[in-house]
């Protein structure tokens, strides 16, 4: 019998002048939490990270799946496509977003991680080497960390695991390029036959659960006692 999903709540992160819109499931006694950042011209309706997300609830972590456009900035850049790609706004949104995840008193406690996909991948590595420590652990999903300088990608502390489907050839150079950058604890892990949204029978379910293992490993392990 399937564990019960958690119910989701509403919630808005303020950032700059504008506020995001996130949809946050707690489980019971949580043991972290991860933050989701889309990736171009996607969202927190994304079916793919909506079903990544689903495994993390069932392992007892809580996640946060926000949009990093509003609604009015999300039109613009459907018509010019330019926003998606901005990663230094992304990037200090999800910064922000750590921040506010810091001040909720049912959040505060947990170690917090972050599944990036696509070009999100890249505002999640910058934001992680920016916060440093107080980022547990970074899963990457198709990434795109080539828009990530290498200076930052040094600077990354939280150990990184790198998901690329294995006949998505471009990405796989990209990431192994990143894997090489990187000081950090980090994995590259070829999902075998997938291309890049990983629609193939299976593949998504294989990127489900590599990600749970990596949040299980690295990030809830800083929530047990010493």
């Amino acid at each position: 019998m399937d564990t019960p999903i958690p119910s989701s709540t509403e919630v808005r992160v303020a950032t700059g002048a504008v506020h995001l819109t996130g949809d946050l499931v707690v489980p019971p006694d949580a043991r972290g939490i991860v933050v989701f950042a889309h990736g171009s011209g996607s969202g927190r309706h994304s079916s793919r990270n909506r079903a990544v997300a689903r495994e993390l609830q069932d392992a007892g972590l809580a996640t946060l799946l926000l949009d990093l456009l509003t609604p009015e900035e999300d039109t613009v850049d459907r018509r010019t496509r330019h926003l998606r790609f901005d990663i230094p706004l992304l990037s200090r949104r999800m910064e922000d977003t750590t921040a506010w995840v810091a001040r909720q008193p049912a959040l505060q406690q947990l170690p917090i991680g972050y599944f990036g996909a696509s070009t999100g991948s890249a505002a999640a590595l910058i934001a992680a080497a920016h916060l440093g420590s107080r980022i547990s652990a970074v899963v990457s999903r198709g990434g795109r960390p080539d828009l990530v300088g290498p200076a930052v990608l040094e600077a990354v502390n939280a150990p990184t695991l790198l998901i690329v489907g294995g006949a998505d050839a471009s990405v796989i150079s990209l990431n192994t390029q990143a894997y090489d950058r990187l000081r950090a604890i980090r994995e590259l892990v070829l999902v075998h036959g997938a291309t890049h949204l990983f629609e193939e029978p299976g593949a998504l379910e294989d990127v489900a659960r590599l990600a749970r293992d990596w949040f299980t490993k690295h990030l809830v392990r800083q929530a047990q006692p010493a």
